[in-house]
């Protein structure tokens, strides 16, 4: 694999960022808590200490941890 496996695209117009997970649609996250949520979901129990490791989780197109309009 190339990249991360944990991918947050980048920020929508209207807000929220959609979430790969191992190249599958995770959901669309509006905080950090949805996206802690669809990484337990993914059985990842330990998200919250992996969304700044750039090992796990590739933040594309915008800064880390901001969802866009809210």
């Amino acid at each position: 694999m190339d990249h991360a496996p944990i991918v947050v695209h980048r920020p929508s117009p209207s807000g929220g960022r959609r979430v790969t997970v191992r190249d599958e649609i995770a959901g669309l996250a509006h905080s950090d808590e949805d996206l802690i949520e669809f990484l337990r979901r993914a059985s990842l129990p330990d998200a919250e200490s992996l969304l700044d490791d750039p090992r796990w989780v590739e933040w594309r197109g915008g800064r880390p941890h901001d969802y866009g309009a809210v």
